[in-house]
């Protein structure tokens, strides 16, 4: 159990290792200091770092109280930083970007303001870790004195355009920590990330919290099966001989553009599910409505109910008691003898999908969830087993196939081009492919053998990438950018040097 707080470094080596990764990672932040003295006339403070991360088994099901079993990848998001109080500029937030497609972003040095919804801004993420850190100080007595001026600078190498890498909630928890430790402050690592899940909120996405506590909590050479309520993180050893390429398939996933058609839609249809199943497995309608929120609150009753069948598959009560055809939102009020805007009323977001919605799939997306929640757990206990590397890998696989099935028949969060990307991982030696992520673009993820990696990406590189090249999507020299390969790296970090 890792509780900790975020290690502070003097030096880069300790988080970047040796070799290529290293050198790379120094020129960063060479240009880091000397574009932000350029911007901002002085030198950072101190830098953090949070890495992206890549899901390997358990998709959609985080907020419904379920474990997730990530790993961090290489890129991460780093800030510099330095504290402002003196001048005019005392009273802003300033953040600037070392990619010039980004432009600075100016707020007021002020916690309480309301984030400007309708305008999407990059820098709307950083002001998330902002009002998110000052509530999480006053909840702890932590006395900050008045809101001072920031001065910031952010580099970020986690593919952006809803990749389903996490780079928002990289550049989020970067964002917090440095904050935090502008303010000579630190705090327990499963704080944090509890901390950054909650920021989400103020940017209009829910968040069942495993991209903030993998960026957080991660350790290297190892993925983490995250549990919830609270957070903690669990070292899971992968098998030696297996390597995960994480591949982007060139669609782009806006999560908060999106959010009422795509994901907090699944949100809503699965607290639907859960209520109407809550009460045909005999809750009383109006305790159904106050207390189930999600699916993992009626998995006992289910499997109850499943016992009574020979059975412990809380998807046997979900076929019983909810019928495939859409609910209408009228279908679903009979059931819980209210109108569904009163359900949700307290969730904004929620009423937004109700606006958007004709009808509910909640036997689909109750399956998906159940059935994904078990296969966290067999992907752990695989790893755990006295199985053969070969073996193991062989199932890691099977699992990892049944997972992109059941998001894309079951949850419908895939789109053509991700069902063309794991058809050709697979067909090309992939163990198992599936989609990571949110879904509705971004990436996927492919266990390979070891041995097979270089020639895998350059199939991957023929069969997908080169048609896109052709057609002017990507550049050629940027598709290293959107296929590699991964080990397991390391959580957030603090540097002052």
């Amino acid at each position: 159990m890792i509780s900790q707080s975020i290690p502070i470094f003097s030096t880069i080596e300790p988080v970047y290792g040796d070799g290529s990764q290293l050198e790379e990672t120094q020129r960063r932040f060479d240009i880091l200091k000397s574009k932000f003295f350029k911007i901002f006339g002085h030198q950072p403070d101190l830098f953090t770092r949070s890495p992206g991360r890549v899901n390997l088994i358990g998709e959609h099901i985080d907020y419904e109280g379920y474990s997730v079993l990530p790993m961090a990848i290489r890129q991460d998001t780093i800030v510099a930083i330095r504290k402002n109080d003196s001048g005019e500029s005392s009273k802003l937030l300033r953040i600037a970007n070392v990619n010039d497609k980004y432009t600075m972003c100016t707020y007021p040095a002020d916690p309480d303001q309301d984030i400007d919804l309708k305008n999407h801004k990059w820098g709307h993420y950083f002001i998330c870790g902002y009002k998110g850190y000052y509530e999480f100080a006053k909840s702890k007595g932590v006395d900050i004195g008045v809101p001072v001026g920031l001065d910031v600078l952010v580099d970020g190498i986690v593919p952006t355009g809803g990749s389903g890498l996490s780079s928002s909630a990289a550049f989020v928890c970067s964002s917090t920590i440095a904050i935090m430790a502008a303010f000579d402050k630190n705090f327990p690592k499963k704080e944090i990330a509890q901390l950054t899940c909650d920021c989400e909120r103020h940017i209009g996405t829910q968040s069942g919290g495993m991209d903030q506590a993998i960026s957080v909590m991660a350790r290297s050479g190892f993925a983490e099966l995250i549990d919830f309520n609270p957070i903690r993180a669990t070292d899971v050893k992968l098998p030696a001989g297996g390597t995960f390429v994480i591949a982007h398939s060139l669609a782009e996933s806006m999560k908060a553009v999106t959010a009422a058609t795509n994901y907090n839609n699944r949100v809503v249809e699965c607290r639907l599910a859960a209520i109407v199943l809550g009460i045909k497995l005999g809750m009383k309608p109006k305790e159904a409505v106050s207390n189930v929120k999600t699916l993992s609150d009626i998995e006992a009753l289910c499997i109850s109910f499943a016992n009574s069948r020979n059975s412990s598959d809380p998807v046997i009560a979900v076929k019983e008691h909810l019928k495939e055809e859409p609910y209408t939102a009228e279908d679903i009020e009979k059931i819980t003898e209210e109108g569904l805007p009163s359900v949700f009323s307290n969730s904004p977001t929620s009423l937004d999908v109700l606006k958007a919605a004709t009808t509910f799939k909640l036997f689909q997306r109750a399956s998906h969830v159940y059935s994904e929640a078990k296969r966290v757990p067999a992907f752990k206990d695989t790893v755990s087993s006295k199985l053969s590397d070969e073996e193991m890998l062989k199932k890691l696989g099977e699992l990892m196939n049944e997972s992109h099935y059941s998001c894309s028949v079951l949850y419908e969060c895939s789109c053509p081009e991700l069902e063309e990307l794991v058809r050709i991982c697979r067909d090309n030696g992939a163990l198992g492919a599936r989609l990571t992520g949110a879904g509705w673009g971004g990436c996927a993820v492919a266990l390979v053998k070891e041995n097979i990696v270089p020639q895998f990406i350059q199939k991957l590189k023929e069969f997908f990438y080169k048609s896109r090249i052709e057609k002017g999507v990507i550049k050629k020299d940027e598709v290293d950018c959107y296929v590699f390969a991964s080990k397991p790296s390391s959580g957030a970090a603090i540097f002052k040097f």
